[in-house]
């Protein structure tokens, strides 16, 4: 039986056999409140209740006060209403749109330009957007703490989404829409989701009929395209609502409550609480299943609050977003920005290259692929020039690099684990020996800058930095974007952690790291075995601990308690050391600084008894233009081996180059594949401390739709190597 409370112009909806909840406005009608039985439900698609379906009766009795949640500085006025003590200081994510809009109301806040229809939203527009969407959700129902799941790719109308379900004090429950079926379902049903807000119609249709089935869906809101494109069959009984019509309902719904004083009184409103959960955050781990990472309000605001060391925004800087919105990483850097009055441009991986040229953004926030593809496609471009010009830019790229290297010796930002400091006169003569050095290079590295180096930053942008996070930077990418003049920033970060932990700062980016903690953060080092806190340059699995660490993971305390101790020190699970303090020398600059190696579950123990963590080799490997992805395998056999997906395109170049065929030759045998990749792994990890034995050639590239690659474009190595058990079995045998 479902129950109808009608209050004002608004009718209140519950169902009890299907647990749905809605409001619908009537604002043709005068009814008195009072509670009505229904006979009969059916919901149809469009979220109306058709009179045919159901009959009503009607008591007059009390009406009913309705409890809400709401951000405190953000909506004030609810909050005051009620005689609340309203604080002009954070206690919500969404409290951060009030001060952007106050501050900087009528500038750009997000251009969209792919989506349809196009949008650009001020930041007075973006708050009032976040407002009434908000309210709209309220109405069809949402309560405080149920989670909303929010499947859907980057765009403006996911951030409105995401914040406005904050504002309520609802917990969101966001993934992308290129994961599989299966784990959408898997996230949607152990969140305990209500509802479903999903980014299109193609990802609807492609989930329906399984959510139809096993889910339990109250409603579902449609943030792009047209409802009429929906599966018949997908939402047959559910409610749906496109993104419109609920800023219709929440624009209703806010002038009644402003405009009358009896609607007003329906409603008694609480502030959010910091310690509040704001969002689940599915790990997209590389093995295993997903666990639901609880982040608070502190945990996010944490971020906002303390990003500004790490990326010196201004007012009007340009930032291009491309990463998953849901991700943290992209997730924390997005609120943050905003709070500096930034303009931010929504982009794609397809329109990345000509995006960059177009809007010259100060700042890209993006993971390390974005990067290596970066630089890539200019190593493509000089090896395709004529032989003077690729003569040149070689010969200059390599004198810049001895200068940029000898330029950090003087400047102490060398990196080294040894604890024992150099004496005085040691420094002194490394220093002068650096700078006479660099001193003699720098002509040829000006002259470089001048001819070469600027039509790539006209080509790339960026003009202020390039912030990387969400994986490892190989060293030869960041050594190459340092020796052109594009800064890049390396951070480190996990979804446990809100994300960031560490990062490099414009004014003490030492390579190679991932930089110092960033405020209120703690670091240590731990034996993997005793749990002895290791000195400084020793290595071992590195701890954090600060106000931005998860609560836990929603309903598994047993995993919980595996990585977060009582103490609140979070396990990352990765291998690290921290750079030794040094008064003087080339390493003076680099004291604390946080360098990582390497997974712990990622480590291959040969049946030597050898451990090889396989980032450094396939770091090496990557930086051949013919090895397009590699994963280093060997666990419990005597040597290490590959999985390689080639560059085809640029191995039959190089067969060319050396005669291995014939110039006219339009495609290359196996075998002389496989012996070029051989020798590409020869040149390529010579200086690393083991190498690389037989190797497997597959044709498919490791892609996310192929469920091998994380949403964030990390390979999934246990996947990779069960696909492949067969073969790899055999390349032992």
């Amino acid at each position: 039986m479902a129950t109808v409370t009608l209050r004002a112009n608004l009718i209140w909806v519950r169902s009890n056999d299907r647990g749905q909840a809605l409001q619908f406005p009537l604002s043709r009608h005068n009814f008195t409140n009072g509670r009505f039985f229904l006979r009969k439900w059916g919901g149809n698609r469009a979220g109306s209740l058709p009179n045919r379906r159901f009959r009503v009766s009607c008591q007059i009795q009390t009406e009913e006060i309705q409890i809400r949640r709401c951000s405190p500085f953000l909506e004030s006025s609810l909050l005051s209403g009620n005689c609340a003590l309203v604080s002009d200081e954070w206690k919500a994510v969404p409290d951060i749109w009030r001060t952007s809009a106050e501050k900087y109301g009528d500038r750009i806040a997000v251009m969209d330009p792919y989506h349809d229809p196009p949008s650009n939203l001020t930041y007075k527009e973006l708050e009032q957007e976040i407002l009434d969407f908000s309210e709209g959700i309220r109405v069809i129902g949402i309560k405080p703490d149920e989670k909303l799941a929010l499947f859907a790719d980057n765009s403006c109308r996911w951030l409105v989404v995401d914040q406005g379900i904050m504002t309520t004090g609802a917990i969101n429950v966001v993934r992308g829409s290129r994961s599989s079926v299966e784990e959408l379902l898997q996230i949607y049903s152990h969140s305990e989701s209500v509802g479903l807000a999903v980014d299109s119609p193609e990802l609807f249709n492609r989930i329906s009929e399984t959510f139809h089935s096993k889910a339990n869906m109250r409603f579902v809101v449609l943030l792009w395209g047209d409802k009429s494109s929906l599966s018949i069959e997908g939402v047959e009984g559910i409610p749906v609502f496109n993104y419109k019509e609920i800023i219709q309902l929440g624009q209703e719904s806010r002038r009644a409550i402003s405009d009358s004083t009896d609607v007003r009184k329906s409603y008694v409103y609480e502030a959010i609480n910091s310690d509040d959960i704001a969002t689940l955050v599915y790990t997209s781990g590389t093995t295993g299943n997903p666990k639901g990472v609880m982040l608070t309000h502190r945990n996010l605001l944490h971020q906002i609050q303390n990003l500004w060391d790490i990326v010196p925004a201004q007012v009007g800087d340009r930032f291009l977003s491309m990463l998953p919105p849901w991700h943290a990483y992209e997730r924390a850097c997005e609120y943050f920005t905003f709070t500096y009055g930034v303009e931010q441009v929504y982009t794609t991986v397809r329109n990345l290259k000509d995006d960059l040229r177009h809007y010259q953004p100060e700042y890209v926030i993006s993971v390390p692929l974005v990067y290596e593809t970066l630089y890539s496609g200019i190593q493509k471009q000089i090896s395709t020039s004529s032989t003077a010009r690729k003569l040149i830019a070689l010969t200059f790229i390599k004198a810049s690099l001895a200068y940029m290297e000898f330029k950090r010796i003087y400047e102490g930002k060398y990196l080294t684990r040894d604890q024992k400091q150099p004496s005085h006169l040691v420094s002194l003569l490394d220093w002068l020996w650096a700078r006479i050095i660099a001193g003699l290079l720098w002509p040829i590295h000006a002259l470089a800058k001048k001819l070469v180096y600027s039509k790539i930053h006209s080509a790339i942008g960026i003009s202020k930095a390039g912030i990387s996070g969400g994986g490892s930077l190989p060293s030869h990418v960041d050594k190459f974007f340092e020796t052109i003049g594009v800064t890049v920033q390396n951070g480190y970060g996990l979804t446990e952690s809100a994300p960031v932990v560490a990062a490099r700062r414009p004014n003490c980016n030492v390579l190679g790291s991932v930089g110092h903690p960033i405020q209120h953060t703690e670091f240590k080092v731990v034996d993997s075995e005793s749990g002895k806190v290791l000195p400084p340059g020793e290595k071992g699995i590195v701890k954090a601990k600060g106000p931005q660490v998860m609560k836990g993971y929603f309903k598994n305390e047993g995993a919980t308690k595996q990585v977060l101790d009582e103490d609140g020190w979070l396990n990352t699970g990765d291998i690290g050391w921290i750079a030794p303090h040094h008064s003087r020398g080339r390493s003076r600059r680099c004291g604390g600084v946080i360098v990582l190696e390497g997974r712990a579950k990622d480590t291959i123990v040969l049946s030597t008894g050898e451990n090889v963590e396989p980032a450094e080799l396939e770091e090496a490997a990557l930086r051949s233009p013919v090895i397009q992805q590699i994963v280093v395998i060997g666990q419990d056999q005597r040597r290490l081996g590959a999985i390689i997906v080639p560059n085809k395109e640029d191995a039959l170049l190089l067969a060319k180059e050396l005669s291995i065929v014939d110039a006219n030759a339009t495609d290359l045998s196996k075998d002389k594949l496989t012996n070029i990749l051989y020798e590409e792994l020869r040149k390529w990890t010579s200086g690393c401390s083991f190498q690389i034995g037989p190797i497997l050639v597959v044709d498919k590239p490791f892609t996310i739709d192929s469920g091998l690659m994380t949403p964030t474009m990390k390979i999934q190595r246990d996947r990779v190597v069960s696909l492949y058990k067969e073969q790899i079995d055999d390349l032992y045998k």
